[in-house]
């Protein structure tokens, strides 16, 4: 297994990206992040791209169907095929949502959980399950979210940073701290981002994701991966970077994907951030 820098900056690994990122110059990115689901089994030139890039560049893999919140039984045949991916490529980290995405079948999109002791012990037990197969510690990635899930009333209710923080300690695993998906769920339901960043645990952030969302109300913001990073996330992952230093960071695109020099600079951007903020992070960050 590869590591990475904590100053190290990378690009998610799309398909619409195969040609500009296989003639990247040294130095554009430091890593690719790709999609197990849409890796495993693939081969002919696809196959063949991705081991050219692999041998290149450092890999990470962050899934997105395991679905670790809900109740089917994790599917171990999928996560033994993960790990053979993983080894093969060398992959530096493997995350997932936390969230839930299938019932009967993949439902499509990343759905929250309650926020209650139940439920941490539940996604708890799943991770370190998940953990054992794959033979490695994985991340796990604070997902937005646009309603939250009933609590019965004779249950515990957390708020997310607590809930977030017991399944950490409980699963004995790392955060992927998204810092759009902070932005948007402290627009969407009235929290303050900079109070929520001061509740996470330094020890356990592997890795930072930033990306677009849409400006649906003032209001009102969408996680879409669909656009540039706005000026608001930029200024969180600063002060992320203030609390925490310095950790690999991954600039997310999944449509709307602009001329491959646009991405450039945002990465460039995410550059300057880290070096104006990541120095010397606050003493007050959870050890």
């Amino acid at each position: 297994m590869t590591s990475l820098a904590d100053t190290s900056v990378g690009l998610g690994l799309r398909r619409a990206l195969l040609g500009p990122l296989r003639n990247a110059a040294a130095g554009d990115f430091d890593f690719l992040e790709c999609a197990p689901e849409n890796w495993i089994g693939v081969g002919g030139k696809l196959g063949e791209a991705l081991d050219e890039l692999s041998a290149r560049h450092t890999l990470t893999c962050h899934g997105l169907s395991l679905s670790l919140g809900g109740f089917a039984p994790l599917d171990e045949t999928f996560l033994a095929r993960v790990r053979r991916l993983l080894d093969r490529h060398h992959v530096a980290l493997y995350s997932e949502h936390l969230s839930y995405c299938a019932d009967d079948g993949q439902l499509y999109d990343l759905l929250p959980l309650p926020f209650t002791d139940e439920a941490v012990r539940h996604v708890a037990a799943r991770i370190r399950q998940t953990q054992d197969i794959v033979g490695r510690r994985i991340a796990v990635e604070n997902v937005s979210y646009y309603a939250t899930m009933p609590v019965d009333g004779d249950q515990h209710a957390l708020d997310e940073a607590a809930f977030i923080n017991a399944v950490l300690d409980e699963a004995d695993c790392d955060l992927l701290l998204d810092v759009n998906n902070v932005y948007v769920n402290a627009i969407n339901h009235r929290y303050d981002p900079l109070a929520f960043l001061d509740a996470m645990p330094a020890h356990r952030i592997a890795c930072y994701h930033v990306a677009g969302h849409f400006d649906e109300a003032d209001d009102l913001k969408v996680d879409t991966h669909g656009a540039a990073v706005k000026d608001a996330v930029w200024s969180l992952l600063g002060e992320a970077y203030r609390r925490f230093g310095a950790r690999p960071t991954l600039l997310e695109r999944d449509f709307n994907i602009p001329p491959y020099a646009e991405l450039l600079g945002e990465l460039d951007t995410v550059r300057r951030v880290m070096r104006e903020h990541a120095a010397a992070p606050n003493a007050h960050a959870h050890a």
